[in-house]
């Protein structure tokens, strides 16, 4: 055992390499522990010539070794020469396995046998060394691995990558240049990844270099593939090998170990630390993804940051000028006493450590709001988080008499409905005093919510209660809805699953989340639709009323979540109600009334089937044609045109038709757009009012037309200047009156010139698509210019007036 040292590292990732190049520079006593023969293992392991990405853009770097965006190789190169110029001390092939608490400091152990003596230690060991394998059958069979390390070895092989977080994706595009690659992400959408790796898979999928399963999960590994739970059912892919990259969990046994606590049991949670990144633990500093911030440049100011303090230097986190200006609203306060007052404050954000809470508030806006003012309106459509860190906002919840309003005071949130359902938010929020309240992304909550429980369960517990009073108990207490709550459970549904079928006994009830659903029943032995029913209903309630088993079957109309409620739990609170035991009995009666009018006309029941097997059940709004009143003059395709530049984007003769309704081929703006979800340039938007338009961004890369499973949104050129009558009749310039108009006018297609296919010009196209006339007066174009009443754009609410109607 040698000198006893000012500090030792332990793990020489970014943020132990950093911090031994500033003790070194500083002339500090310091020793580098790494248990392999090379420098930042997990890096050094990255995929032969991966592109190291060097965000946030926005954060500067603190650090004496140097970092730039680059080649693996090259990363690795910079930092070698650079601890070899600063003269760090390192000491590699040593694993440290025990720190010990001594009078004086610590005292390390190696597996080979070396002792060290430090009056302080830094923890720079990652996750890496703690890599989430699967757990279902088949999951330790020999084609799963968990480290590509040369993508050039493999070729002419069928491979199944599992993950969608950045080292996923840059495994499978990197894959695909030699082999068959399927990436499976059980989520809809890439909300972990880097936005520069979140284009290139997204660009791989659009090219169909790489497949992609989406909401799916593995359920059994073969030997020779995989089985998948898809939306679609069960898929079975066979496959030559399986990459599994699903992240990592922290080493907890060793950390605790180290007597550092962890603030809570769930397995992903990290340790929590001081703002000097100091754990519980006095002396003990820990740095890098093990504390919150798996980002490279992060890390390596963490490194400096520490040996700095170690050192008596008094600096900031290299965040806290942006921090500063971020909180101007809040007024003259020091970034950590903010930060210490919101996790007080605000309990979805309590259990966040504090490295997180500052990438969260980063990402975040603070808005200092007067009192009066309004913060969102009813029926706009935003998917943005709030919560309120000083004053008091109301929720207006009669939209006829603006003094009804529920109170939230300091701590609680709101905007969540935006978040889950992906509909118009439902009431207006105003600011009953000056307040200042967060607005934080939807991509940066969906991060929160898969990576921290509690985030997870406090949205969850909050979001059902005020659920079940807005839709089903207006006017009850929440103290007297405490048992149905804590005995609520979501639930989750594919397109077709039955929620409950004919003949179950009715013990529970359910309160549709997101998504929708067709009530039906057998007549005469067939399945006749009885209704349809969108998100924010209840369904269930009757065989709890009754007594009597289910009357109908219930099945998803989509992907949907419903709040599953006890029904002896419900009964209770209806005992204690009649208020609200006489409004479900009366919509209970109005059911039946309704379900034996269906059951007559099963004709209309036909009708909301067919609108549901289109997919318009995720519409937000939708065009339907009576083709009984149509005359077919095309005004409405005309009137597209005449509105957007000479290009429609409507085809009234494509699409289904069913009785008297057809379905032609124009956007549905759905709740969840899947075109939105992989714009690379984020060119696609959600209006205010609910258009989904694409603005001038757009680049052309057709993953949006890809992605719509609708068929409505096109590649085009931009449309030949309209010509005049006169011209085109006297000297041919131009296109005929009305081509202009014509649906597949300068669409991708391939044309026909001296009878030869000639290749268009990609380099000029862009995504067009309807966008609801959004900046009309009056409203849609098509709607208003057909001259018998044929078009309507409905949303899904209106389905049961269709239905009927169209009898």
């Amino acid at each position: 055992m040698g000198e006893r040292l000012k500090v030792a590292i332990v793990g020489s990732g970014p943020a132990g390499l950093s911090a031994a190049a500033h003790a070194a520079q500083l002339g500090m006593s310091h020793a580098l522990l790494e248990r392999a023969d090379h420098a930042s293992d997990t890096i050094y392991k990255y995929q032969k010539g991966k592109f190291v990405m060097a965000t946030p853009d926005i954060l500067p770097l603190r650090s004496d070794l140097s970092f730039m965006a680059g080649r693996r190789e090259e990363v690795l190169d910079a930092w070698n020469q650079g601890l070899d110029s600063c003269r760090a001390n390192v000491h590699y092939n040593s694993d440290v396995t025990k720190i010990d608490r001594t009078s004086e400091g610590f005292q390390l152990h190696t597996a080979g046998g070396e002792a060290f003596e430090a009056e302080n230690v830094i923890l720079s060991i990652g996750l890496q060394g703690n890599i989430n394998k699967m757990r279902c059958e088949g999951g330790d069979l020999p084609l799963v691995q968990y480290q590509l390390d040369d993508p050039e070895e493999y070729e002419n092989e069928t491979i199944v990558v599992i993950g969608a977080g950045d080292a996923a994706i840059e495994n499978a595009v990197a894959l695909s240049a030699q082999n068959t690659v399927f990436i499976i992400n059980r989520r809809a959408e890439f909300a972990r990844a880097k936005q520069g790796n979140l284009s290139l898979i997204l660009g791989a999928i659009d090219k169909g270099a790489v497949q992609c399963y989406y909401e799916s999960n593995p359920l059994k590994v073969e030997p020779d593939g995989i089985v998948l739970d898809t939306p679609d059912g069960e898929v079975t892919v066979k496959c030559n090998r399986i990459i599994a990259r699903m992240g990592a969990s922290p080493p907890r046994r060793f950390v605790e170990a180290c007597g550092v606590e962890f603030p809570s049991e769930d397995p992903k949670v990290l340790p929590e630390v001081s703002p000097t990144y100091e754990s519980n633990v006095p002396g003990l500093y820990i740095v890098g993804a093990l504390a919150g911030y798996p980002l490279i440049k992060q890390a390596m100011n963490q490194g400096y940051e520490v040996v700095a303090y170690l050192n008596g230097d008094d600096i900031p986190p290299a965040d806290e000028p942006l921090l500063i200006e971020k909180f101007q609203a809040i007024g003259d306060v020091a970034v950590s006493d903010v930060l210490a007052s919101i996790r007080e404050t605000i309990p979805v954000f309590s259990e966040l450590n504090t490295l997180l809470l500052r990438e969260v508030m980063l990402e975040s806006e603070v808005h200092a709001v007067r009192q009066g003012e309004d913060i969102f309106q009813r029926n706009d459509y935003s998917s943005t988080f709030y919560t309120i860190f000083a004053g008091h906002v109301g929720i207006q919840i009669n939209e006829d008499d603006p003094s009804q309003v529920v109170e939230l005071k300091e701590g609680a949130f709101f905007g969540e409905m935006g978040l889950i359902s992906g509909r118009r938010r439902t009431a207006t929020v105003v600011a009953l005093t000056d307040c200042v309240v967060f607005e934080t992304p939807r991509r940066t909550m969906l991060k929160l919510i898969q990576s921290v429980e509690s985030v997870k369960r406090i949205l969850d517990k909050t979001s059902i209660l005020r659920q079940i009073q807005t839709h089903l108990t207006p006017g009850v207490p929440a103290e007297d809805l405490e048992d149905l709550v804590d005995s609520a459970e979501i639930q989750n549904f594919k397109a077709g699953d039955a929620i409950f079928s004919q003949g179950d006994t009715g013990n529970h009830m359910h309160l549709i989340r997101s998504g929708s659903c067709t009530v039906s029943t057998r007549v005469g032995g067939r399945e006749v639709v009885l209704s349809y029913v969108p998100a924010g209903n209840y369904i269930g309630e009757m065989a709890l009323l009754s007594n009597m088993p289910r009357s109908a079957t219930v099945k998803a109309a989509n992907n949907t979540e419903t709040i599953c409620l006890s029904g002896e739990d419900f009964s209770a609170v209806m005992a204690k109600n009649n208020i609200l035991r006489n409004s479900i009995e009366a919509k209970f009666r109005a059911r039946l009334r309704q379900n034996e009018q269906m059951a007559a006309r099963p004709e209309a029941g036909n009708i909301i089937q067919f609108l549901v097997e289109q997919g318009v059940g995720e519409a937000t709004d939708v065009l339907l044609i009576d083709e009984t009143l149509c005359v077919h003059c095309d005004n409405c395709e005309k009137a597209c045109a005449e509105t957007h530049g000479g290009l429609s984007r409507l085809n009234r003769e494509a699409g289904p038709s069913f009785a008297s309704i057809h379905v032609p081929t124009s956007c549905r703006h759905c709740q969840h757009p899947h075109c939105m979800a992989d714009c690379p340039p984020d060119a696609i938007h959600r209006a205010p009012d609910g258009e989904v338009f694409i603005d001038d961004s757009c680049i052309g890369c057709g993953n949006c037309e890809n992605n719509c499973p609708y068929g409505v949104i096109q590649l085009a050129s931009p449309p030949k200047e309209k010509s005049s009558l006169l011209s085109w009749l006297l000297f041919g310039k131009g296109s005929a009156p009305g081509e202009e108009a014509s649906y597949e006018a300068g669409l991708l297609a391939e044309r026909t010139k001296n009878g030869e296919k000639q290749e268009k010009d990609l380099s000029s196209k862009k995504a067009v698509k309807c966008d609801m006339c959004k900046d009309v007066e009056g409203g849609a174009s098509c709607v208003n210019a057909c001259p018998t009443g044929a078009a309507a754009r409905v949303s899904p609410e209106k389905f049961m007036d269709i239905a009927m109607l169209s009898q």
